[in-house]
């Protein structure tokens, strides 16, 4: 049986979470003095109520959860935070109806990036700032930042991070996951505050700096304005490139760096090394691609190829450039990229490199045993061997996943999107990117031509792809819900 009291209990908890952020845009819009005051009074209020009802459901539970729970509410979380963050857009009335609101909400949690609003220039400051805050917010995991906050109210928070935490090796800093929380989002703040005063030393204004410094880290990619501001400042671009790339970066890696000062692990993790490879072979690709056929310097040529392998495999959707016009092969490369990802424990999206890296050695082996059927060849991850049920998990998470894109881009097809748009959308939707190649959904295009019945399905999509498809799907199948 699903423990639905605990479940209420510990969403209206997160609501009010969700409240007190609302009521920070509200002191955004104080200080710039502009007129939507009321709506984020009346989104904070109606939040804050429906927190308040969700407490009272589950007053008198108790704080256990066991693995059932812990997957209906990770997803859970994600939908109900998305139904009352969208309120603002809602009362606002940018974008215009329920469907675009909820999408816009769903891609900012889930750092997914992509827009329905054209003019984005057009928002008020207090409603830029909520854009930014879901992505920061979601960057590392909704139901993750209360076990942080509140490591009492979630009695299961294992089996919560196991249904919500990214990649198939959960790494641990600290014996209690609480503390292991509290130091991830140290570091994830510290970043965060380290780009903001980096983008506003290099002559940003300080609310574009804050903006950019959540959406930078968080690896989501909203934009504070129309296009992409990068291109005012070479400067501020090799500075994203940096945050981008740090963001990537399996957050235990960072505190075992940063922390223990044990530079020498990241030096020697299989992942870390495959992550940056990539980013260098893909970078000297499209390079050399811009330079032979596009005719750029050497400068520009390095800075804009570097800037697109970093933002597509952080999955962070941000451009400093069209990259729709670059030649078709820099496309295929870039796609590549969107569906690799980063590395695991990271706020970026994509099937991660560390599962790529075990695919790659599972293949390797298999070259081997055609040769010597009678070996061993056990799969090494540093010293951890991965077992044969892991394997397994992988290898049905690979098929899930490329499964995901094809019906995905099938069924975009069907709705009347063209197939490179449908392949693109896919991708973008799975991987929580948000940034297409195409000039009708590209990095600086809108997603508002889709359909409405389209965008529930993309604001599903990106869900799945979030919580990395399992999460999601395991609650549509009958065992799930037997109560053996």
């Amino acid at each position: 049986m699903i423990n639905w009291k605990i479940i209420s209990k510990i969403l209206g908890s997160l609501l009010f979470i969700e409240a007190f952020f609302m009521a920070l845009c509200l002191v955004m819009t104080l200080i710039y003095g502009e007129t939507d005051m009321l709506v984020f009074i009346i989104s904070t209020a109606v939040t804050a109520s429906g927190a308040s009802l969700f407490r009272y459901m589950g007053h008198d539970a108790e704080n256990s959860l066991n693995r059932r729970d812990a997957y209906v509410v990770v997803t859970l979380t994600w939908v109900v935070f998305s139904a009352f963050g969208m309120l603002p857009f809602l009362i606002q009335g940018t974008p215009g109806n329920i469907a675009d609101a909820y999408f816009e909400t769903m891609s900012g949690f889930t750092t997914t990036g992509a827009t329905v609003i054209d003019d984005v220039e057009s928002l008020s400051h207090g409603l830029l700032f909520w854009r930014s805050l879901m992505q920061w917010i979601g960057g590392l995991g909704i139901v993750f930042f209360t076990v942080a906050l509140l490591p009492s109210l979630v009695g299961g928070s294992v089996k919560v991070f196991a249904a919500e935490a990214t990649g198939p090796i959960r790494s641990k800093m600290h014996p209690r996951l609480s503390t292991s929380a509290k130091w991830i989002w140290s570091i994830y703040g510290l970043l965060t505050l380290a780009c903001g005063l980096s983008f506003w030393a290099c002559g940003m204004d300080w609310f574009d700096a804050t903006n950019y410094s959540m959406t930078t880290t968080a690896t989501g990619g909203f934009s504070t304005h129309n296009g992409s501001v990068f291109l005012a400042s070479p400067t501020i671009e090799y500075l994203a490139i940096l945050f981008q790339f740090l963001a990537g970066i399996n957050f235990t890696m960072l505190y075992m760096c940063f922390f223990k000062f044990k530079f020498n692990m990241i030096a020697r993790n299989s992942e870390f090394k495959l992550y940056v490879l990539t980013i260098l072979l893909a970078t000297v690709c499209i390079m050399g691609l811009l330079m032979t056929q596009m005719g750029y310097d050497v400068e520009e040529a390095l800075r804009s190829a570097l800037f697109q392998v970093v933002s597509f495999i952080t999955t962070t959707g941000l451009s400093n450039t069209d990259a729709g016009m670059w030649p078709p092969l820099t496309w295929a490369i870039l796609g590549l990229l969107m569906f690799m990802g980063a590395c695991a424990g990271s706020t970026t999206g994509g099937f991660k490199s560390i599962r790529m890296l075990m695919l790659l050695r599972v293949l390797r082996n298999e070259f081997h045993h055609i040769l010597h059927p009678n070996a061993v060849l056990p799969v090494r991850m540093g010293e951890q061997t991965i077992s044969q049920s892991r394997l397994v998990t992988l290898l049905a998470f690979f098929t899930l996943y490329v499964c995901m894109l094809l019906l995905t881009t099938l069924i975009m097809v069907l709705s009347g999107v063209d197939a490179t748009n449908s392949i693109t959308i896919a991708f973008s939707l799975i991987s929580n990117v948000g940034a297409g190649l195409d000039t009708n959904i590209g990095p600086q295009m809108s997603w508002a031509d889709l359909g409405d019945g389209t965008k529930w399905l993309c604001s599903f999509l990106m869900l799945v792809g979030r919580l990395e498809i399992m999460a999601v799907l395991v609650l549509f199948t009958r065992g799930f819900w037997k109560r053996s």
